[in-house]
């Protein structure tokens, strides 16, 4: 459901948004996650009156002991479904495997605390999964990549998966089902490549999707959604001799107007995922594009030509303007629990 920006009391009962995190980073990249957009977040959140917080899911502790009033508290403060936005986008690269149960568990709880979440468990499931997404989204106006998702383990060696890459063409893209970032993205040129591949993968039980190579300087197109529309892209050009466009491999960035095929595709996937704020990513071969990934939580990156990082910030402005309006109209609805389905037919 669209709600338009500033429809509601700023001064409403809302006081936090408070970000579910796993605890898991380097004292390098902590460090230069803060300087890349957590600091901005808190900055931009108070320019909405708003304080923001970034915390571990084993930092929420839930008192249930009196029947149907749930009292929560995040560290030692306690918070309610008045006051707190949980944010709960799910976070599952290698190093926070160990995390990936704890946070959905914690969303269920906090979904049945009877918490506004703008990202609701189901959209972590579908978007957590490329092939998942790419299903759910199937009806995109826009074609989605083939996909072909094999599973890796102990029994590898016994290339059991091979029997659904028949159809694959060649060379493919073989990454994790449910990584971001560019990690783990590699160019297989034959089905032997892919068998290589997926035996790296079992050390770590990494499911694999398997996908045709599109081109040497493919263009990846990020399309930013705010309350349903099509807020700001971000053009990633791969550099030369490599399969990926993303910052850490090595690709560059600009931000260019929405491209109009784009723009008018965005209405599908806000009628599928009504809510606030969603990134969806697409791929241009030279003449078609192709509908890729869904990223709930998509990185606004920073336009490094500007150093007031204005476009960064108007971004993270709108996204959490549509948190805090999605939130005051949830409460003016009657704080009901909502799903995706719940969400689609109220439309």
């Amino acid at each position: 459901m669209t709600v338009q920006r500033g429809a509601v009391d700023p001064n409403g009962p809302l006081r936090r948004l408070c970000w579910i995190f796993p605890d898991r980073e380097s004292s390098r990249m902590a460090a230069m996650w803060h300087g890349f957009f957590w600091d901005l977040y808190a900055e931009c959140a108070a320019d909405l009156g708003l304080r923001w917080t970034r915390n571990a899911p084993e930092s929420v502790s839930v008192d249930a002991t009196v029947r149907g009033r749930p009292r929560v508290y995040v560290d030692d403060e306690p918070v309610t479904p008045e006051d707190t936005v949980f944010i709960t986008a799910l976070y599952s690269l290698p190093y926070q495997s160990m995390d990936v149960f704890n946070q959905y568990a914690l969303y269920a709880v906090l979904e049945q605390a009877g918490f506004y979440l703008p990202f609701p468990p189901q959209v972590s499931l579908i978007g957590n999964d490329k092939l998942a997404t790419l299903l759910f989204l199937d009806g995109s106006p826009v074609p989605t990549v083939p996909t072909v998702r094999i599973g890796t383990g102990r029994d590898i060696s016994k290339h059991g998966y091979e029997v659904a890459l028949g159809g694959m063409t060649y060379p493919a893209i073989v990454k994790p089902s449910g990584w971001c970032g560019g990690g783990g993205i590699n160019l297989a040129r034959s089905p032997e490549d892919v068998r290589g591949l997926a035996s790296l993968a079992q050390g770590g039980d990494t499911t694999l999707v398997v996908q045709p190579y599109l081109g040497d300087g493919t263009i990846d197109y990020r399309v930013y959604v705010v309350d349903g529309e099509p807020y700001a892209v971000m053009k990633r050009t791969p550099e030369p001799g490599s399969p990926v466009a993303n910052a850490s491999r090595g690709g560059s960035m600009e931000f260019p107007p929405v491209p109009t095929a784009l723009a008018a595709a965005t209405r599908y996937f806000a009628e599928r995922l009504p809510i606030p704020f969603f990134c969806i990513d697409f791929l241009h071969d030279g003449e078609t594009y192709w509908f890729s990934e869904l990223e709930p939580d998509g990185v606004i990156a920073p336009d490094l030509t500007d150093p007031h990082r204005t476009l960064q910030r108007d971004i993270t402005r709108a996204r959490f303007a549509a948190y805090r309006d999605g939130h005051a109209k949830w409460l003016a609805d009657g704080a009901r629990p909502v799903t995706l389905d719940s969400r689609t037919d109220a439309r």
